[in-house]
C-alpha cells in the first residue's frame, strides 16, 4: 500500500471511530471564544468532534433544564450556574466528576484540581464529590468612565453608595450626545435583572423570606429598593432598558455610552480589551454599591461545565470540559487574544499569580479576586433567612419565581405597573411558591 492510500485509510478509520459531543452554552463573550478555539481541542483529540448549541442566557436555562430533568440526552456537556449545580446534583441529573478524575490519572496531573480556588471548588462539591468544573467565576463591581468623571469634576470612591451612584449619574447623563448616566440590567430573568436587583434589595436591608418562609416583598426595604431602581434607570438610563441584560449593557459601556455600569466582574477583561472596547484607557473600577448596609452588595456566580447523567459520551465529554477549564486553555486564550486581561477569570490561583496576568489586569485583578472571596452566600442579608444565595434563593422553585418577579420589576420600569402593584404581585407569587413547595409550615 502506497503512502497516499495509507493516509486515506487512516483518515477513514479516524472518521469512523470519531465521536461527537454536543455542548450547550450561553452566548457570553468567554463562551464564544471557547467555541472559536474548538480546532485547538481537535488538535489534541482528533477523534472527538464538537457540536455547539449557543443560546441567550434565559433560553439556555430553559432548554438545558428541560433536557437534563427529562433525561432526553440532547447535550453531553451543559453550561450551568452555581445555583443549579448543587440542586441538579441532589436530583441525580449530573455525572459526578470525582470518579472520572480517578479514572484519568494523566488528566489529574495536568489539570491540577488543587489550583482551582477553594471557594469556587466548594460551591461545586456535593456530598464530597465534584459535579462541575468552573469555566469562569465572578462577583459584581462598579465600572465607570474616568474621562466622563473628570469632565464633570467627579471622583469615584473605592466603595460607592447607591445614593452616590444616583448623584454621579445625574451629572453625567447627556442623552443628546448619546451618553447615559448609568446602565443597569432591565431584561427580565432571575439571572438577569433580578441578579442585580436582589443585591440592591440586600443593601437596602431586605430579604426574600423570613425564617418561617413568609415572603418579605411587601416590606419598606423592598419598596425603597424598587422605587430607587425604577427612578434611577428611568431618569438616567438608556431607552429600552427592559431589553438590556448583561450582553447589551456590555456593548453600551464598551462603546462609551454609559457613565457607569454595575455588573459582573467578568466584564473587566472585556472592557480592557482593545479589540472589543473603545474605553480601555478610560475605564475605572470600584466595589459594588451599598445602601443602608454593605451586606450582600456583591453577588457570587460561576459558569461551569457539567456532564448530564443522560450522556452516552462520558469519556469524550470529560476530556472536553477538563481541556476548556485548564491552565493550558487559559494560556491559549491569552495567546489568541493577545492579552492576558481577556482570559476567563476567577477560577485558578495560578491565574492571579501569573506575572503576565498581573501586568495586563493589574487595574482590576485584585478587586475582582477580593469581591469573589468576600461574597458570602450564607450571610447575604441584614436579617436571618432560611436559604443560601446572594442574588438568588437556592431552592429549585426560584428559577420560576425569580423570573416572574423579574417580569413584575420590568413592568414597573416600563410603566405597566406601579411599584406598589409590582410588589403586591411579587409578594403573592413568593408566598404561593413557599406554600406549594412545602416550605411554609
Amino acid at each position: 500500500m502506497n503512502r497516499l492510500a495509507l493516509l486515506a485509510l487512516t483518515a477513514l478509520l479516524s472518521q469512523a471511530s470519531a465521536v461527537t459531543i454536543t455542548v450547550a452554552t450561553v452566548n457570553n463573550p468567554d463562551m464564544v471564544t471557547m467555541q472559536k478555539l474548538t480546532p485547538e481541542f481537535n488538535k489534541k483529540y482528533p477523534d472527538i468532534q464538537v457540536k455547539w448549541v449557543t443560546l441567550p442566557e434565559n433560553e439556555l436555562r430553559q432548554k438545558i433544564t428541560l433536557d437534563v430533568a427529562s433525561g432526553a440526552g440532547s447535550f453531553d456537556i451543559a453550561t450551568v450556574g452555581a445555583y443549579e449545580v448543587p440542586i441538579w446534583a441532589k436530583n441525580g441529573w449530573l455525572k459526578p466528576l470525582t470518579p472520572l478524575f480517578g479514572k484519568n490519572p494523566d488528566i489529574v496531573k495536568s489539570y491540577n484540581l488543587a489550583d482551582v480556588l477553594p471557594g469556587v471548588r466548594s460551591a461545586l462539591t456535593v456530598g464530597g464529590s465534584l459535579y462541575a468544573v468552573p469555566f469562569y467565576a465572578e462577583s459584581s463591581m462598579t465600572y465607570y468612565n474616568k474621562d466622563l468623571f473628570k469632565a464633570a469634576g467627579l471622583t469615584m470612591p473605592a466603595q460607592p453608595t447607591w445614593t452616590q451612584i444616583q448623584t454621579f449619574a445625574s451629572k453625567i447623563h447627556n442623552p443628546a450626545k448619546g451618553v447615559y448616566g448609568v446602565c443597569l440590567r432591565g431584561l427580565p430573568g432571575w439571572g438577569e435583572n433580578m441578579a442585580l436587583f436582589t443585591t440592591m434589595v440586600n443593601t437596602f436591608g431586605g430579604r426574600w423570606f423570613d425564617q418561617g418562609w413568609q415572603a418579605q416583598l411587601n416590606t419598606p426595604a423592598w419598596k425603597n429598593a424598587m422605587t430607587f431602581y425604577v427612578n434611577l434607570v428611568k431618569k438616567y438610563g438608556p431607552p429600552g432598558a427592559t431589553g438590556n441584560g448583561f450582553t447589551e449593557n456590555l456593548t453600551l459601556m464598551s462603546q462609551g455610552k454609559c457613565g457607569m455600569w454595575v455588573d459582573a466582574t467578568v466584564a473587566a477583561g472585556f472592557l480592557s480589551d482593545p479589540s472589543s472596547s473603545k474605553i480601555t484607557k478610560s475605564v475605572g473600577f470600584a466595589k459594588a454599591p451599598v445602601g443602608t448596609t454593605a451586606r450582600g452588595n456583591n453577588w457570587y456566580w460561576s459558569w461551569n461545565l457539567a456532564i448530564p447523567k443522560s450522556t452516552k459520551q462520558e469519556d469524550a465529554a470529560f476530556k472536553f470540559l477538563t481541556w476548556a477549564t485548564s491552565q493550558e486553555y487559559i494560556a491559549l486564550v491569552a495567546k489568541t487574544k493577545g492579552t492576558w486581561a481577556s482570559v476567563p477569570p476567577g477560577t485558578r490561583t495560578s491565574t492571579y499569580q501569573n506575572a503576565n496576568y498581573k501586568k495586563a489586569a493589574g487595574a482590576f485583578s485584585g478587586l475582582v479576586l477580593s469581591s469573589i472571596n468576600t461574597a458570602d452566600v450564607n450571610k447575604a442579608t441584614k436579617d436571618p433567612v432560611p436559604y443560601t444565595g446572594v442574588q438568588y434563593v437556592a431552592i429549585p422553585e426560584f428559577q420560576a419565581l425569580g423570573t416572574q418577579v423579574g417580569q413584575y420589576l420590568a413592568g414597573a420600569l416600563s410603566g405597566q405597573y406601579t411599584v406598589d402593584q409590582a410588589l403586591k404581585l411579587s409578594q403573592d407569587a413568593a408566598n404561593k411558591t413557599a406554600r406549594e413547595g412545602g416550605y411554609q409550615k
